[in-house]
């Protein structure tokens, strides 16, 4: 029964769940008031504490109905004691307890059947105050004489009435901690879920919780197959347009070899075949996401820096590299050639120079390239990270490409589980820094 009710609670929705758990604090609030209820029903005090309740409502309704209206008030007080306390009021409506003492007031007027005539009534105090036992009489002039009293045998039942009063509140929120908590979880998985989109396949949430959370996990499952599927039909497109003009621009250099062309002219188109040839290679480097795919591999990160920074002295460049001589981590040396290879052209085309150093940083490896040149704006840098945005007016440079270097960059690192930094230095040029993190043996 339990389990074919678990079952039920996990099928219904956000509202329809909330409902049950407040119809479930209503039926508990109802059975723990009914219990408490016959309880102080069948309640009866000890004979000679129900002979000392008696004795005292006799004799003070006795001594308050004989003296003089205007001074009964005084009288009540006077005759009350720490343990039963008395108060007086003209005739008006009675505020009769909600839980009435039915067996204590026939023991009562058992021992004393005169308070039968003064209509005595008994009830258990909601919250203890001057007693735990309150009650009421009337005088023949039809006034009211209120009393309270201490009966140690009852404080069961004023427990019980706290424990009526406060057990359903904690069950709500109790219960409403263990909805929240099974809500949550599913929706968990979703804001996980939300962090993976359009960075790889998709990862399918398990469908759980209510029935607006599973609508919106089949939404967002939809949602991750469409974008993959677009990113895969744009990467495709992409490499397929860069292969076929590949094509194109090598029939127009081999004409351009083959035919009369003043040298002028040929220097020109040369460079902007080449011109061509780069911004396709960029592109293609860009969207294309197989090299997630690549598994990665030890690679010594500064041996590979330093061979660049040599190939790039090689041709001429100012280039210079210090530091560790090994640091080995593990990652895709495809990619991370190409964006070291990146960050450097650029430090010497933007920069005129490029200072390269690598070195150990806790459990990371930390490569540095520094130039002099003008550095970047400050509120251009994060621009610069934004695929197809050129900030030649910034590096105050004419440069070719499409603004695809250092998003290829930055795509690369962060395949490696890495961090890119782009800051300009205070004596003047850009700092890049790569953190990857070191080989785990």
């Amino acid at each position: 029964m339990l389990a074919l009710g678990l079952r039920l609670f996990r099928r219904m929705g956000l509202p329809e769940r909330l409902l049950a758990i407040l119809l479930l604090v209503v039926l508990v609030e109802i059975i723990a008031n009914a219990v408490l209820f016959e309880r102080a029903n069948s309640f009866e005090l000890r004979r000679d504490d129900a002979e000392r309740i008696a004795e005292n409502l006799v004799l003070a309704s006795r001594a308050v109905a004989q003296a003089p209206p205007d001074s009964r008030a005084q009288v009540a007080a006077a005759l009350g004691t720490k343990r039963f306390s008395l108060k007086w009021l003209p005739p008006t409506n009675r505020n009769r307890g909600s839980l009435g003492l039915a067996n204590l007031r026939a023991q009562i007027i058992e021992i004393e059947p005169d308070l039968a005539l003064a209509d005595l009534e008994l009830h258990l105090e909601e919250l203890p105050g001057k007693g735990n036992i309150g009650g009421s009489l009337q005088l023949p002039d039809r006034s009211v004489l209120k009393f309270h009293t201490h009966a140690n045998a009852a404080w069961k039942l004023t427990a019980g009435r706290v424990v009526s009063l406060v057990f359903p509140t904690l069950l709500l929120v109790a219960l409403a901690w263990v909805l929240l908590r099974a809500t949550l979880k599913p929706l968990r998985a979703v804001i996980g879920a939300t962090r993976h989109l359009g960075s790889g396949p998709p990862r399918p949430v398990p469908e759980g919780g209510p029935d607006e959370l599973r609508q919106l996990i089949r939404a967002l499952n939809d949602m991750q197959e469409r974008i993959h599927q677009s990113l895969v039909e744009r990467t495709q497109t992409m490499l397929a347009i860069g292969h076929d003009l590949k094509t194109p621009l090598a029939r127009m250099r081999l004409r351009l070899d083959e035919g009369e062309v003043e040298s002028e002219i040929r220097e020109g188109i040369s460079r902007d075949i080449e011109e061509m040839r780069l911004l396709i290679e960029s592109i293609q480097a860009y969207v294309d996401n197989g090299g997630e795919a690549i598994p990665a591999e030890r690679i010594d990160i500064a041996v590979m820096a330093e061979t660049l920074v040599d190939t790039a002295a090689d041709r001429g460049a100012d280039a210079t590299y210090e530091g560790a001589s090994s640091v080995v981590v593990c990652a895709r040396p495809v990619a991370i050639r190409r964006a070291l290879s990146n960050l450097i052209e650029n430090a010497i085309h933007y920069g005129g120079n490029a200072r390269v150093s690598v070195r150990r940083d806790g459990d990371g490896a930390e490569i540095v390239i520094e130039d002099d040149g003008p550095g970047i704006a400050e509120e251009r840098i994060a621009d610069a990270l934004q695929p197809f945005v050129r900030l030649d007016t910034a590096r105050s440079r004419d440069t070719a490409g499409m603004g695809l270097g250092l998003p290829i960059v930055q795509k690369a690192v962060r395949m490696e589980n890495g961090t890119l930094d782009l800051r300009n230095r205070p004596e003047g040029g850009l700092r890049a820094t790569i953190r990857l993190p070191l080989e785990t043996k």
